[in-house]
């Protein structure tokens, strides 16, 4: 019941983060907030594992851990009225945790702040405290993986380049998606399910009028994970997120707006290093594939059809509300698109229309579509994927290959915008560098697997 508290967006002053409650017994976890006098909104997780029987300083590590989980997942809530005062309850924050907080929610609701027509910059402020953290010690980690699976090709590349370099992995994923634990299945690894539910208040205020829009999902799911790999003993958070995740699409007259911010390179070090210093000296938390490029992540793929029947980047299968595909793949949304024109140069025809149920590149209807994954005369979508100029390196290549150049796109590319803008050589796009988190240990060993 919500009482005499009225949801009315514009009206409301404060945003609590109210409490932490986590019980070892179950592994349930609870955090709290609450907008000005209203209600609580109480987001629930679920640890698998339970009971805990911790250590010390392991149990302080997942408080520390969860109190992180809490400030960030927080951002789903916010997000609802973006009120001008921040509250925390549990206490003031140490400077270096504000600072981090601000970065997430500023970059993080980028999208969300265009989209409505916000500015949040130097308006979102969390409450420092004048105590200094003191650095967490190592708690004796094993170097077992958490492997985070999203369904896609991206994470399942990872899974087998950590198979390859033999590195004990767990399967990793929150929620309850039946894609993502078939594709887990198709792995043979042993999964770890976090379930998660959003308090179900947050829909009762959408409809009231609360705003709305993208969140930094990947940062709220690796707080969570950090808290699963310290219950499991486990030192290693890996994600997968690629080079070209730290570009956005650039708007005219606004700059820069990256959707995928929290999977780009500035969040991983920042959120990283948080983790070494505050929470675990020996929890690594990196992205494997952040010197790749997608298209090199594509090649990766193709080496194996391992998953050609379970994966799937289809956005539609992951929406909370809303219709979703009858199959695995639209054929319609950017994340189909790109996803077909980063394979087509590295996977069989046959066996990548077999993937699909069609050829999108000869769908003349989708040549909007193509067009923005090109940035030809309108910017990349705000979707999770690679640069303009990975898209107009693959179609450079299609176009020169019998087995593609008469689709319509591809046909339609060669003739019409090829001379109106530049294509990069294919294989400079292959190429494997750039800045990572990789342990060294780790990358000794993977980086012979990419450049293969």
């Amino acid at each position: 019941m919500m009482g005499d508290f009225v949801f009315n967006r514009d009206g409301i002053e404060t945003f609590r983060f109210v409490r932490v409650d986590f019980d070892p017994a179950t592994g349930r976890a609870e955090l709290v907030y609450a907008f000005d006098h209203g209600p609580e909104l109480i987001e629930t997780l679920v640890f698998p594992g339970a009971p805990f029987a911790l250590p010390p300083e392991r149990e302080t590590a997942v408080r520390a851990a969860l109190a992180l989980a809490h400030l960030i997942a927080g951002v789903s809530y916010y997000k609802a009225a973006i009120p001008k005062h921040i509250v925390v309850e549990t206490g003031g924050l140490a400077p270096e945790l504000a600072a981090l907080l601000v970065s997430v929610y500023e970059n993080g609701l980028g999208e969300f702040a265009y989209r409505n027509g916000l500015s949040l910059r130097g308006r979102i402020a969390f409450p420092e405290s004048a105590e200094s953290t003191p650095d967490a010690p190592a708690l004796g980690l094993s170097r077992t993986a958490l492997t985070a699976i999203g369904g896609g090709k991206d994470s399942l590349v990872t899974v087998e380049a950590l198979r390859a370099a033999k590195v004990e992995q767990r399967a990793a994923f929150i929620g309850s998606s039946p894609l993502i634990a078939t594709c887990i299945e198709a792995t043979g690894l042993p999964a770890l399910n976090v379930q998660r539910q959003l308090s179900p208040l947050l829909f009762e205020y959408n409809k009231q009028g609360a705003y709305n829009g993208h969140i930094p999902v990947t940062a709220v799911n690796s707080s969570i994970l950090v808290v699963a790999a310290l219950l499991a003993g486990a030192g290693q958070v890996v994600f997968s997120n690629e080079r070209s995740a730290s570009y956005g699409s650039l708007i005219p007259g606004t700059g820069e707006v990256n959707h995928q911010w929290s999977k780009g390179w500035d969040f991983e070090r920042e959120f990283a290093a948080h983790v070494r210093r505050f929470i675990a000296a020996d929890l690594d938390y990196y992205s494997l594939l952040r010197p790749l490029s997608e298209l090199a992540v594509a090649r990766q793929f193709a080496k194996t059809d391992r998953y050609d029947a379970v994966f799937s980047s289809c956005n539609r299968n992951f929406h909370l509300l809303g219709p979703k595909p009858s199959s695995r793949w639209c054929g319609q949304c950017p994340k189909c698109e790109f996803v077909f024109l980063a394979l087509a140069p590295f996977v069989p025809k046959p066996r990548l229309t077999a993937i699909f149920g069609g050829n999108l590149l000869d769908e003349p209807a989708l040549a909007p579509g193509f067009d923005a994954l090109l940035e030809f005369e309108a910017h990349k979508p705000f979707e999770c994927v690679g640069e303009g100029r990975e898209a107009r390196a693959a179609f450079a290549e299609l176009a020169s290959r019998a087995a593609w150049r008469e689709d319509a796109l591809v046909h339609r590319f060669a003739t019409q915008i090829a001379q109106q803008i530049e294509a990069e050589p294919l294989a400079d796009l292959l190429v494997v560098e750039g800045e990572h988190g990789i342990p060294a240990s780790v990358w000794e060993s993977v980086s012979e697997i990419f450049r293969a």
